[in-house]
């Protein structure tokens, strides 16, 4: 699918600025991690600027979109190791 194509119908990621550390960033991430961080944000009674500074505080990887993927992705796992049943 063309660029254009794919923009015209869908936009598959957002780019949003942020605070960290009173420093504005430049965030690019799928809509869906988006509300994940919200979500993740929210139950810790904390601004999703809060989360993304603590989560960028401890990465050790270079692509700050990269790690607050794999911290969304690493917080349900867990969620979903809890779960009674899981087989995770």
């Amino acid at each position: 699918m063309k660029r254009k194509e794919r923009t015209k119908r869908q936009r598959w990621s957002y780019k949003r600025s942020i605070k960290i550390d009173g420093h504005p960033t430049s965030v690019s991430l799928e809509d869906g991690f988006w509300n994940a961080l919200n979500e993740i944000a929210a139950s810790r009674n904390v601004p999703v600027s809060d989360l993304v500074a603590t989560i960028n505080k401890d990465r050790q990887h270079a692509n700050l979109t990269s790690v607050l993927r794999l911290f969304i992705l690493d917080h349900y796992r867990l969620l979903a190791s809890r779960s009674p049943g899981s087989k995770c």
